[in-house]
């Protein structure tokens, strides 16, 4: 994992992320816990697509479930007791 420390990347500005980023994304180090990360464009375009196309999964998934009579017609509390878990 790339980290810099907040305190680093307050007194160099960009300049201190330049060098890591082309290794992978950055996590800036804050309060000795890893607060924000920094990505290129190109990381982040693809992290986005990529939960697009879950969406899109999940979506169809539930499609086939309701087509296929897989849903649940009663109540939460009804599930809730079904599935045992009202203890």
């Amino acid at each position: 994992m790339n980290t810099i420390p907040a305190q680093e990347l307050k007194r160099r500005g960009i300049a201190a992320v330049d060098s890591l980023i082309t290794q992978g994304d950055v996590h800036v180090i804050r309060n000795n816990r890893p607060e924000y990360v920094v990505l290129t464009e190109a990381r982040y375009a693809e992290l986005v697509a990529d939960a697009e196309e879950a969406y899109v999964a999940r979506v169809k998934a539930s499609l086939e479930d309701v087509k296929a009579g897989r849903v649940w017609r009663g109540s939460a509390a009804d599930l809730i007791k079904e599935l045992g878990l009202d203890t």
